[in-house]
């Protein structure tokens, strides 16, 4: 994280009853309650009101804020009225996956369902178990959207970010394609990406004025401690400024989406490995953050 991150948690024993609140956390961990964020109880109030909220952070005195002592982190973003994926937008990836960009290509998204796809740090990946299923990770940059709007301009695109965090979109390449339905409808998305705790999300949502250019962040994705993803943003065919313009066409943004911008090579389609329960995977973004999360088997 660079210098501080929002984050939402819930305070404990007399500091305030387990109720969640919005907080800042510092990049050594210290957590504080500033005034300006006592209204609201999570960081998805606080991007809802963003104009008025970022004004007062960036020249809040925050190291001068109560620390609070007790405590545990929640789900940054409980829960955002959209949940867009975007689909391939590093050439690497689609290359792996036996594919290439045409020249005209335009990016595309598919929807996660908010309440039942994301799931926090620490929080387990449930799986069938099924083989079939084939499980896979993709470590991603998110955006948090702070100012809605629709048809907006790529030039003006960052203008309505509010923060940016790290995901991981969790995949079954087994149902993504049907055998038994006919030709135009073999792609079966809500099988392949919108399964519950599909996409683990970090505790923290960097103010988009802490990061200087979307397009030069590195994406590390680790299984079981070995890097199988590492790959700068810079790599994107679309940018951040290029999605959100592209999305706001399809859809009327509002603030608190979240946008995940695509994957970079280093998937376990492209190797032919995939996650079963016991294993760990962990997705860190230099200068967002950090999002770790076990496989299990649902019961």
């Amino acid at each position: 994280m660079t210098g501080w991150s929002l984050v939402t948690y819930r305070p404990l024993g007399d500091e305030g009853g387990g109720v969640s609140r919005a907080g800042v956390r510092f990049e050594e961990g210290t957590l504080v309650a500033p005034p300006e964020l006592a209204a609201y109880p999570g960081v998805l109030e606080v991007v809802q009101d963003w104009d008025h909220v970022a004004r007062a952070l960036r020249t809040a005195s925050l190291d001068k804020s109560p620390v609070v002592e007790r405590y545990v982190l929640d789900l940054p973003l409980r829960y955002p009225r959209k949940v867009l994926c975007s689909g391939p937008n590093y050439a690497d990836h689609l290359a792996e996956m036996g594919e290439n960009f045409g020249a005209e290509w335009r990016p595309y998204f598919f929807l996660k369902p908010p309440t039942t796809s994301l799931v926090m740090d620490g929080a387990p990946i449930l799986i069938s178990g099924a083989p079939d299923d084939k499980v896979d990770w993709e470590g991603e940059l998110a955006v948090v959207i702070g100012r809605g709007g629709r048809d907006i301009p790529p030039e003006k695109a960052l203008d309505h970010v509010g923060g940016y965090t790290v995901v991981n979109d969790i995949s079954l390449r087994g149902p993504h394609r049907r055998r038994d339905v006919p030709a135009p409808f073999v792609w079966d998305w809500l099988a392949s990406k919108g399964a519950d705790t599909s996409l683990p999300i970090a505790f923290d949502v960097v103010p988009a004025w802490h990061i200087d250019d979307p397009q030069d962040l590195l994406v590390q994705t680790r299984v079981n401690g070995d890097l199988v993803q590492a790959a700068s943003t810079s790599l994107m065919v679309c940018t951040v400024a290029e999605l959100v313009s592209a999305a706001s066409e399809l859809v009327t943004l509002e603030p608190g989406d979240l946008i995940a911008t695509g994957t970079p090579s280093g998937v376990g389609a492209g190797r032919g490995v995939f996650l079963s329960a016991g294993d760990e995977v962990e997705v860190t973004i230099v200068g967002v953050g950090r999002v770790c999360n076990p496989v299990r088997v649902r019961e």
